[in-house]
């Protein structure tokens, strides 16, 4: 079983402290993504995971196996790196092979694994090429099949898809996802794009700083974020945040800088009259509406045929986005009303960033 589990996983630099205190359960079989800014420490975590960097604190354990003294080449784990990797004098099948020839793997072996994965991953056809003769995507398979040839325990990719362009990462992402229900593997795939992480992953760390921020399924992460910088870092468009005191005369409000208020959820929610609350709802939540609570300037519309987009702002300033199915007659320049739909509402304590949603 190649379950992976952190204890308290910490790692410095000197003075800077670049994962302070991770504990993460990883089930045998999942599709992991770390995801986060530049910066928060996910390759750094990736790399402590392989063998690759020394632990400062903590325990690393895969399979019920402590592994902090075993040297990366004794884990069991392959690694899939944003720079391919390959060796430029050998040809496709020297690639794929070299892993194996070096554990001695007898030829007869060889062969019949290079064959098997080098269909799996439609690179059969170009097996006598040099890497210099192959498109990206054509390099990335390469790359994922000599790992997979070596038949790890568990998959680590290093953001391996960022040298690729938009049309050939949507294909690549897919073909990974492919790969890992096919072959039942842990995987752990590090990105700082949250859409790979929303459609690849069966569970999403957010790391932020040297801190995991919330783990858990993508639809969890998105429809019940734990705090402030998870609810603008998953969902794109990012949502949208008002921030301002809650007033109760009445119907709770939010009352904002623009004075305007903004009904509030009677249940669902703990928060208090006087209270600092910052406002969260996702762009394709906001309702143009006549009677709406808000009033926004439009400095850009974007007509995409089958969506519209509407970028503008609040009279503090404030910027929203509006996703809105379909078409729309609205134009830069104009001056709307919205709404906000009470079950579409989240709640979070300015002061701490914490979701005020209870249990």
């Amino acid at each position: 079983m190649a379950s992976i589990e952190l204890r308290q996983v910490k790692k410095t630099f000197g003075a800077l402290d670049v994962i302070k205190g991770i504990d993460l359960d990883i089930k045998h079989g999942e599709f992991c993504v770390f995801v986060g800014p530049s910066g928060c420490g996910k390759s750094t975590l990736l790399r402590m995971i392989s063998g690759l960097e020394e632990l400062t604190g903590g325990d690393i354990v895969i399979g019920g196996d402590v592994v902090n003294a075993v040297p990366a080449a004794d884990r069991g784990l392959a690694m899939v790196f944003q720079s391919y990797a390959l060796y430029p004098h050998m040809t496709v099948r020297e690639n794929l092979s070299f892993g194996l020839e070096n554990i001695g793997t007898p030829k007869k072996d060889i062969v019949e694994k290079v064959s098997q994965v080098a269909k799996m991953l439609q690179i059969d056809q170009l097996l006598e090429r040099r890497p210099k003769d192959l498109s990206g995507g054509q390099r990335q398979r390469v790359a994922i099949g000599r790992a997979v040839v070596r038949e790890p325990r568990v998959f680590l990719f290093d953001e391996p898809l960022s040298n690729l362009d938009a049309e050939l990462r949507v294909d690549m992402r897919g073909e990974i996802s492919s790969l890992h229900r096919r072959l039942g593997n842990t995987m752990i795939y590090v990105t700082h794009d949250q859409v790979e992480a929303m459609t690849m992953a069966d569970k999403i760390a957010v790391l932020r700083a040297g801190k995991l921020e919330q783990f858990g399924v993508p639809l969890d992460l998105y429809n019940g974020p734990a705090n402030l910088f998870v609810a603008g870092f998953i969902g794109s468009p990012k949502m949208n945040f008002f921030a301002g005191e809650v007033v109760a005369d009445g119907q709770p409000s939010l009352k904002i800088a623009t004075g305007e208020l903004i009904p509030l959820p009677q249940s669902g929610f703990s928060y208090a009259p006087g209270q600092q609350v910052t406002l969260g709802i996702r762009p394709n939540h906001v309702q143009p509406t006549p009677d709406g609570a808000l009033t926004m300037s439009v400095r850009t519309a974007e007509q995409l045929g089958g969506e519209s987009y509407l970028y503008g702002s609040l009279g503090d300033g404030n910027h929203v986005t509006l996703h809105l199915s379909g078409q729309t007659a609205t134009s830069a320049g104009e001056v709307i009303r919205m709404s906000v739909p009470l079950q579409h509402i989240h709640l979070f304590d300015t002061t701490s960033g914490l979701t005020l949603k209870q249990d």
